[in-house]
């Protein structure tokens, strides 16, 4: 297991995301269902008729950072709604470009608006250098824009590409790096303490603030990665109760394994709770899965990979 494949993300309308992850950003729609949906209803602990729609959706080809986009009959309230920067919860989509002046043009012309009126360039600790660009989405989705300078990545048709990174705000780092790294058996791949007045004046926070940011994954794919952040200094509010289907938002992040034996064996040792689903029918998975919660909140589907 290294990098995540599929990231559940509830939707007030279908049509509305893919006009977005298909007609924007070009990636394709791996598989599409209509109407109510038994099985995963059961796995989710929801009715059937909650569910009016949903759709798999990838970098053409890529079965790494897909999204599983849900529409929900009578939806409950975004995750995100009025949420802050350091509230605890999963918070941004990575989309890797590969022309940010360009592609930020046409989509400024096609009417997609920015939180910013450019992008940024920014070299990381680690000396990797990358534009970025906030924009806000459907569902209070916030999406970030990166082109990594000097690296070439495959992209759409529409020169997209994705999900790189997910990010989830945490409580505690630590305890979720221990988690990550000796329970879920990813590989760190950046750890680094941000901090400093232009750290504090770029996000908002007080003198005397921190970030502590780690990335997960493997260092042989750019996609399904995950960013750990916790915020020091300041305190959030825990917006991971709330993140469960019927809401709209990022919900939760599946990762498939050969065999669940050993990721079961570690749970148990380390004392972590987990619930067993004997068949886990997605649209992304037919198979036994694991439900886990990581320290700090976050909810991990494990399922087999088949063949």
């Amino acid at each position: 297991m290294s990098s995540w494949s599929v990231s559940t993300v509830g939707v007030a309308d279908l049509d509305v995301a893919l006009a977005l992850w298909e007609g924007e950003f070009g990636f394709e729609v791996a598989a599409r269902r209509n109407g109510p949906d038994p099985d995963l209803a059961a796995l989710w602990g929801i009715h059937p008729d909650d569910i009016s729609a949903q759709a798999l959706v990838r970098t053409p080809g890529l079965n790494l950072g897909m999204l599983h986009l849900v529409e929900f009959v009578d939806p409950d309230p975004p995750v995100r709604e009025g949420a802050q920067a350091c509230d605890l919860c999963l918070k941004n989509l990575d989309v890797y470009t590969d022309d940010m002046p360009r592609r930020l043009a046409e989509l400024r012309q096609r009417g997609r608006q920015f939180a910013t009126d450019d992008y940024g360039e920014v070299t990381a600790p680690n000396g990797i250098r990358f534009r970025e660009i906030h924009m806000p989405s459907h569902d209070r989705i916030n999406v970030v824009l990166l082109q990594l300078l000097g690296e070439t990545l495959p992209v759409s048709s529409r020169g997209f590409s994705g999900i790189g990174l997910l990010i989830a705000i945490v409580p505690d780092a630590e305890a979720e790096k221990n988690f990550f790294r000796d329970v879920m058996g990813l590989d760190l791949l950046s750890d680094n303490i941000l901090q400093g007045p232009e750290i504090e004046k770029m996000i908002g926070l007080p003198a005397g603030s921190a970030l502590n940011v780690s990335i997960w994954g493997s260092a042989d794919d750019d996609f399904g990665r995950m960013e750990l952040i916790e915020y020091r200094g300041v305190k959030g509010n825990d917006l991971y109760p709330a993140a469960k289907p019927k809401a709209l938002g990022l919900l939760h992040v599946a990762y498939a394994m050969d065999d669940l034996r050993p990721l079961r064996e570690k749970l148990e040792s380390a004392g972590i709770g987990f619930d067993e689903i004997a068949s886990g029918r997605t649209l992304y998975a037919d198979s036994p899965m694991l439900s886990i919660r990581s320290p700090g909140g976050v909810h991990l589907y494990v399922y087999q990979q088949r063949g």
